[in-house]
């Protein structure tokens, strides 16, 4: 007796297909978002299926991953980093999932050139590591100057409240102004 698991569109990719599926997936989602990044981002027009077909028109990674209909393992994974981020942070979600992209491809290359999953993702963690260990002995702790400190905290405040876009400009007028 047989049981049918699957509809009859339905495939089943195994080994070596279902990982270069899982990776042109991810990127594809990732090649979508990027274009939307920097003062030349292009705005992507979204149409709903349901009742409406409303249209949107956004340029935010975030709204235009929330929109989609994603079947692929790899391309989910990177929607929820990008959930997580906005969660998390509120801002720097498309960069967040180009990030990941980049990492994927450099880890496609390396699967191509039939290295084990677990040995590249070791060599990530260990990147993880080093990178944290640089940030920490860059870091400056700035709690024994007061006036840094409020500086510090004032640059801080104002990128969470206006965003990455004016956080420069406004970040150097307060610098000015502070000293």
């Amino acid at each position: 007796m047989n049981a049918r698991l699957l509809e009859d569109e339905a495939t089943v990719e195994k080994g070596d297909h279902a990982r270069m599926a899982s990776f042109v997936g991810a990127m594809a989602i990732a090649d979508l978002v990027k274009t939307t990044l920097g003062p030349k981002g292009m705005d992507k027009i979204l149409q709903s299926t349901g009742r409406g077909h409303s249209v949107t028109v956004t340029n935010d990674g975030a709204t235009i991953l929330k929109s989609l209909h994603i079947d692929n393992p790899a391309a989910k994974v990177l929607v929820d980093i990008s959930k997580v981020q906005d969660d998390e942070v509120g801002d720097g979600t498309t960069s967040v999932v180009v990030l990941a992209r980049e990492l994927l491809r450099e880890a496609e290359k390396l699967v191509n050139q039939k290295i084990h999953p677990r040995t590249i993702i070791a060599g990530y963690r260990m990147a993880v590591e080093c990178a944290c260990n640089a940030l920490l002995r860059k870091a400056k702790d700035n709690k024994q100057d007061p006036c840094r400190y409020r500086i510090f905290l004032m640059l801080a405040v104002v990128h969470v409240q206006l965003g990455t876009n004016m956080y420069i400009f406004i970040s150097v007028l307060l610098l000015r102004w502070a000293v």
